[in-house]
């Protein structure tokens, strides 16, 4: 699924941690070179017999977010972060998406066509059990369906794409065993109960907030569990977990702190940190010259971009926030993000499929382009006028938009100033408020802003699965509030297409019109880079890659 990030000049970083979390294999080590790959993966890759029992790794995170169920809307890439090293992870992706089953918790995993209809059976390993002793069995399976399929409004959920389509999940054989029978052919079957939603967390009362500042580790399971959470400094600590029944996590402790921008740069370098996002200049700027540290990097499974508010009083127009939007200098954006990375990049023209991967297209071009002339003409259409300041006036008010920046990072600062001065050359006032990054989730969730700066990380390789989840109106990824009955009637139709590149065809001209509602605009991909101490094994960029944290550890 999409998950919300954090702000794009760090977002690689997140999506970098996020692979890093469960990194077990890929490509070997890497050395110290900080030229960016932009494909394979880099983990140090390292089987358990390299890998010496104890020790601990420690990382910062920019926001623990309060809500700690990743299946509901105000959870975050954050969120499915912590909540892989804790709870059931059922599918293994390797770097460049391919799928398999995580053989601690299924035994089989077969899909099949039956009378027109694609049936899923997950045959679930016999030894499976939650911490609190209830078997994951085929009632999670439902119990996943039931919260995610969308049809009862109370559950409020980050994404009903793909269950929305199923038609049944029963019991198989026996409670080890859970068939999923969907309404017709479903072209990424992959994509789902990758992760299971324990079936005590049975209303939607609980499932909106009892995870709310609470992780439940006793809902979990797997080879860590959480030992503390203290919500006040952010600190979040994993341990082993001696009810998990598979091969033992190499590390005693997971530990989690929440730092800002700067703080985790200084935590690294002074050696309380084991490895840190280097994705911008100034950060790589500061690892650089250390030594015993490895530069790992790979192509980046998220996208930056600029969120337009359309509940906003001054953005309700149409032909403002196409104004606003052909504003934006984006190859200028671009150079202030990745100087100093020898990186470079074409502009991302989708928020569901990256570049890299088959059936992209750029459906943003000939939509939104860089056009100051334009988007001037635009606002004087909309009887905006320029005042002697240059700001715009309407009806007595000036066209001041709010965005709020989170964290301390110089590459956010200077892409917020680059953003200003864009937005001045049409008479735009940009007013910048600067907010902890702590503040990300209470940003996002209460729309506290004019436009702003995000990022989606994709935690699979199925991107057009998710196109409801960004476009859909109402959706809770669609943080604009863009959308209409005839776009999403357009939408719904392309997920009953069966085959995945027609599907991926049809699905980019749904997309190249969803864009003509000016509501978000792709800044970016960039590379994820991560400084890592060398003798960190199974850890660090690994593009798509999803492995066992087990095997995460410090080689010998």
């Amino acid at each position: 699924m999409k998950r919300l990030g954090t702000a794009p000049a760090v977002v690689a970083v997140v999506v970098a941690a996020m692979v890093a979390l469960v990194a077990g294999c890929g490509s070997g080590g890497s050395d110290s070179s900080t030229t960016p790959k932009t494909s394979g993966a880099e983990l140090n890759e390292q089987p358990r017999d390299n890998i010496r029992d104890g020790g601990t790794l420690t990382t910062a995170l920019p926001e623990v977010s309060p809500q700690w169920n990743t299946f509901q809307a105000d959870g975050t890439a954050y969120t499915l972060g912590l909540w892989r090293w804790y709870n059931p992870t059922l599918a293994y992706f390797a770097p460049d998406g391919t799928y398999s089953f995580n053989r601690d918790y299924l035994t089989d995993v077969q899909t099949t066509l039956e009378d027109g209809k694609t049936v899923v059976t997950y045959t679930i390993n016999p030894k499976a059990f939650y911490n609190d002793g209830t078997p994951i069995d085929y009632r999670a399976f439902v119990n996943t369906w039931v919260a995610s399929r969308g049809t009862d409004p109370s559950y409020v959920v980050g994404s009903s794409d793909g269950y929305d389509q199923i038609e049944s999940v029963t019991r198989g054989v026996d409670d080890r065993q859970a068939i999923v029978r969907f309404k017709g052919v479903w072209a990424w079957p992959n994509g789902l109960f990758n992760y299971l939603l324990h079936p005590k967390v049975a209303t939607a009362e609980q499932f909106n907030k009892a995870y709310i500042q609470q992780p439940h580790p006793e809902w979990g399971a797997g080879p860590y569990t959480v030992k503390s959470y203290d919500s006040q400094t952010g600190v979040v600590i994993f341990e082993r977990n001696p009810k998990w029944w598979g091969n033992p996590g190499k590390l005693d402790q997971r530990i989690y702190r929440q730092l800002e921008d700067q703080a985790s740069i200084n935590g690294f370098r002074n050696g309380e940190l084991d490895a840190i996002g280097v994705s911008s200049k100034e950060n790589l700027a500061q690892v650089q010259g250390m030594q015993g540290i490895d530069i790992r990097s790979s192509a980046s499974t998220g996208v930056s971009l600029m969120v337009v508010n359309l509940d906003a009083p001054l953005l309700g127009s149409s032909e403002v926030r196409e104004a606003v939007l052909a504003g934006v200098d984006r190859e200028t954006l671009a150079k202030v993000r990745f100087n100093g990375l020898d990186y470079s990049e074409q502009l991302p023209g989708s928020l569901t499929l990256f570049p890299f991967e088959p059936g992209y297209e750029d459906n943003l071009d000939g939509v939104v382009d860089f056009n100051q002339d334009k988007a001037k003409s635009l606002l004087d259409g909309q009887g905006w006028t320029p005042g002697s300041d240059g700001i715009r006036t309407k009806d007595g008010k000036r066209l001041t938009l709010t965005m709020p920046v989170t964290g301390d990072s110089p590459t956010v600062a200077n892409i917020a100033r680059s953003l200003q001065a864009m937005m001045k050359s049409i008479g735009v006032d940009l007013a910048v408020q600067s907010r902890s990054s702590a503040e990300f989730s209470k940003i996002v969730v209460n729309k506290e802003f004019d436009v702003f700066l995000m990022g989606f990380s994709s935690s699979d390789p199925y991107g057009m699965a998710y196109l409801c989840q960004i476009w859909c109106e109402g959706s809770q990824l669609n943080k604009a509030g863009a959308g209409s009955p005839e776009l999403d009637a357009k939408i719904r139709a392309v997920a009953q297409i069966s085959d995945p590149n027609e599907q991926i065809k049809e699905g980019n001209k749904v997309e190249r019109e969803a864009f003509g509602q000016f509501s978000d605009l792709p800044l970016y991909n960039g590379p994820s880079m991560v400084a890592v101490k060398e003798k960190l094994a199974n850890y660090g960029a690994g593009q798509f890659y999803i492995g066992p944290i087990e095997d995460i550890g410090w080689q010998k």
